[in-house]
């Protein structure tokens, strides 16, 4: 029997802590919860056609060797309604193809565009949050608080962007849910409803803990993908 396929997007290098946790972290949900990805690590600069996968992850590690190469992995899976996760990096390149293939934005990601001046969505956050751990507030009724089991949660950080705030309201009119807030009220999380699964996370649920349980957000990812693999199996 195939095991649902799961594609990793993000230059994969031993000096990011994320990276050496993801394997753990796939192997404690085998034995934890019987959930067996089949996960495939995807350069950013190798992005193809990702249809074919159950599950897209965009991980932690930016600067990407492509900011196209993941802007284009969000695309597929918002398109295909294939369960998206997007964590640290990939909350904000998720987030820069809302704005714009929703949105129809032209905007940068200062990472990577440090001149792009008021078209920057994606922005230094003005107290970088590289390795610092965090509360954030979950809004009432959202996937995250479900997952969560309340409206509060602590969670780990290794990120120096973020949202633009000026950019909230045309994102909101556009069906993106800012759902997860620090006590500032700063955008830590996002998800889009009616998507089978698309949540982002500024923060890195990967770090969470000492690795030996998944977090629930990963948990909830790896059950949609494997969700939509039985869906496809024939009768």
């Amino acid at each position: 029997m195939t095991q649902p396929r799961i594609a990793l997007v993000g230059d994969r290098s031993p000096a990011v802590r994320a990276h050496g946790r993801i394997p753990v972290l796939l192997q404690a949900l085998r034995e934890q919860e019987g959930l067996t990805l089949d996960a495939y690590w995807i350069p950013t600069d190798t992005v193809g056609d990702l249809s074919g996968f159950d599950g897209v992850w965009i991980v932690p590690g930016s600067p990407y060797r492509s900011e196209q190469g993941a802007v284009q992995a969000a695309r597929t899976a918002r398109e295909l309604g294939i369960p998206l996760l997007g964590t640290c990096g990939g909350f904000q390149h998720a987030v820069l193809e809302f704005a714009r293939n929703v949105c129809g934005l032209r905007v940068a990601h200062g990472e990577n565009t440090p001149e792009g001046g008021d078209g920057l969505l994606i922005r230094p956050l003005a107290c970088s949050l590289a390795g610092h751990e965090a509360p954030v507030r979950l809004a009432a009724g959202s996937r995250l608080a479900r997952l969560m089991g309340g409206e509060r949660t602590l969670e780990r950080y290794h990120c120096a962007f973020g949202l633009n705030a000026d950019y909230l309201p045309v994102l909101q009119e556009h069906g993106l849910r800012f759902v997860g807030h620090d006590d500032e009220g700063e955008v830590r999380a996002a998800e889009l409803p009616g998507h089978p699964f698309y949540v982002l996370t500024l923060f890195q649920p990967e770090l969470a803990g000492d690795g030996r349980r998944a977090h629930p957000v990963i948990g909830a990812f790896a059950a949609a993908a494997a969700e939509r693999h039985r869906a496809a199996q024939p009768a």
